[in-house]
């Protein structure tokens, strides 16, 4: 096992991390959705090289709900910034089926020079990944969808970089869903949430309340499932799945949310936790809940979300500063 240690303790403008992606200098950008706290919105973070941390920009606002709830981050080729801003996570009335994938181009300095909104409408939108001309967006909940087994229904879906104010039902009537996926978990009915791609195109969803990812073949187009199947699952070494991330080897790093762990899965599928926390408050450099995996400057960098203390979590209470952990690996 790998004994993980303090990354950083983040300012007091951030009280829940979450997303991260790598920018075109090699900065670390981190997405702050801050649900910890009503009172503040969300923020995007740059960290420097230097381990210097600033706050880039707030995140433009929901017009009705005055926030922003942003999650899973990803840059395209011009490095415009495209966000899930998952207004309904925190299940306020206000703000169900509210959330959007925002298109943001901002300079350097965190002036915002265009803010487009993709999509709208939506319940859940919580991760995404860039490939080609399309983006693709994990939907952990589909309500309004009832499949004849009673369980919760999910999915990912396709959008075109240059889309913008699609209306989403968040129905099966969505042209724009790729795939779908059901949460077997009665104890945790949660859906798609990890995504990733690996080097031949090939797509990775992990089914968060199932502890399980599966692997979505497309065509050369990115618009047609060709297969989907179950990739890796081991309910011994892998609770849940959060955020993912493959190395260059296609190692696969999972954030197990639900167990305050981070686990490996190799390109031969097998399944192994290489970090694991008791339940603490991330000063130490303690898995506080991970909730997203990236390797930057050769150590692997998690999130920690530190907020949900529900049955079945490691994690039993929200503290402060919010910190995020480094393993190094080899």
């Amino acid at each position: 096992m790998i004994t993980p240690t303090l990354f950083l303790a983040l300012p007091d403008y951030v009280c829940t991390p979450d997303g991260m992606a790598i920018d075109r200098d090699g900065n670390l950008i981190l997405s702050c959705p801050n649900f910890a706290d009503d009172n503040m919105s969300g923020c995007i973070v740059r960290i420097h090289k230097d381990m210097t941390v600033e706050k880039w920009f707030d995140v433009p606002v929901h017009p009705e709900t005055k926030l922003a709830r942003n999650m899973g981050i990803a840059f395209d080729s011009d490095w415009n910034l495209y966000v899930c801003d998952n207004q309904g996570w925190s299940g306020r009335e206000d703000m169900i089926f509210q959330g959007r994938v925002l298109k943001i181009k901002a300079d350097y300095d965190g002036t915002i020079q265009e803010c487009t909104v993709v999509a709208k409408g939506m319940e859940h939108p919580n991760g995404i990944k860039i490939r080609g001309n399309s983006m693709y967006v994990t939907q952990s909940c589909l309500s309004k969808v009832e499949d004849p087994s009673g369980k919760l229904v999910s999915c990912v879906y396709r959008f075109g970089l240059d889309d913008k104010d699609i209306e989403i039902s968040n129905t099966l009537e969505d042209a724009n869903i790729l795939t779908t996926f059901i949460t077997q978990n009665p104890e945790c009915q949660y859906g798609a949430d990890g995504i990733e791609f690996d080097p031949d195109g090939r797509l990775y969803v992990g089914n968060f309340g199932d502890g399980e990812i599966f692997c979505v073949e497309l065509d050369e187009s990115g618009t047609k499932v060709l297969k989907q199947d179950s990739y890796a699952k081991n309910p011994e070494e892998l609770v849940s799945t959060d955020g993912l991330f493959m190395d260059e080897q296609q190692n696969l790093y999972v954030a197990d949310f639900s167990a305050n762990a981070i686990v490996k899965v190799s390109p031969d599928r097998t399944v192994k936790c290489i970090a694991k926390s008791p339940d603490c408050d991330g000063l130490d450099g303690g898995l506080d809940q991970p909730g997203e995996p990236i390797i930057w400057n050769g150590a692997l960098i998690a999130s920690c979300f530190d907020l949900v203390t529900d049955e079945g979590k490691v994690n039993t209470a929200h503290e402060l500063p919010a910190t995020m952990s480094r393993l190094e690996i080899e």
